[in-house]
């Protein structure tokens, strides 16, 4: 389980009371060194979340991003395929959580991510929720990683360039959700059709 963006610890102190094999991330070296001595029995990463190399076999996330990281963060954890997260739990600002879970109008990211994932906003949370209280509510935006994806993982980059060629070609690119880009990727000839497939090993 990873914790991207620890800062004090909440979850990750909630994470390993229920038992959990909790990786914290955290670039703050003030806070890493509390987190170490609050949290004994996690592993610790005193690194910035965008220079992480991310686990190769299946692995979770419930994190607290940083508002201002939290784009960033979620296109390294979220737009590779290849990227083995199983499921991800993302405490993020309340319109960006909106925005990427909804299928219709789409955005190009929205359509890319969903090739691999299921998303969806389960959770808001109001500025209250937090200390310090911030500006924005907040929401949990989820991604779980599709038993069959909409794209075969193979063809990844080429779905990438034919989705954006389209939404900067065409105002109706907005139009089409997540299924009928993939559904339109095969007809353009450029993608094959996705074999029933299943992962290996266990989410840590």
């Amino acid at each position: 389980m990873l914790d991207v963006g620890a800062g004090s610890g909440m979850l990750t102190r909630e994470l390993a009371g229920v038992g959990a094999r909790v990786v914290a991330i955290e670039p703050d070296r003030r806070l890493a060194a509390r987190l170490r001595r609050a949290v004994p029995e996690a592993i610790v990463l005193e690194q910035d979340a965008l220079m992480t190399t991310w686990p190769t076999e299946p692995f979770r996330v419930v994190a607290n991003l940083p508002f201002a990281a939290a784009a960033g963060i979620c296109r390294s954890l979220l737009s590779d395929p290849a990227i083995p997260v199983a499921s991800a739990d993302l405490i993020v600002e309340w319109d960006f959580a909106a925005k990427r879970a909804r299928l219709w109008p789409s955005t190009a990211q929205t359509v890319l991510w969903n090739a691999w994932y299921e998303l969806a906003v389960v959770r808001r949370l109001e500025p209250r929720a937090f200390v310090p209280v911030p500006s924005v509510a907040a929401g949990v935006l989820r991604a779980r990683r599709r038993s069959l994806p909409l794209v075969r993982p193979a063809d990844a980059a080429a779905y990438e360039e034919f989705v954006r060629r389209g939404f900067r070609g065409s105002p109706a690119a907005r139009e089409r959700d997540p299924h009928a880009w993939a559904a339109a990727f095969l007809t353009s000839g450029r993608g094959r059709t996705v074999s029933r497939m299943t992962r290996r090993g266990k989410a840590r």
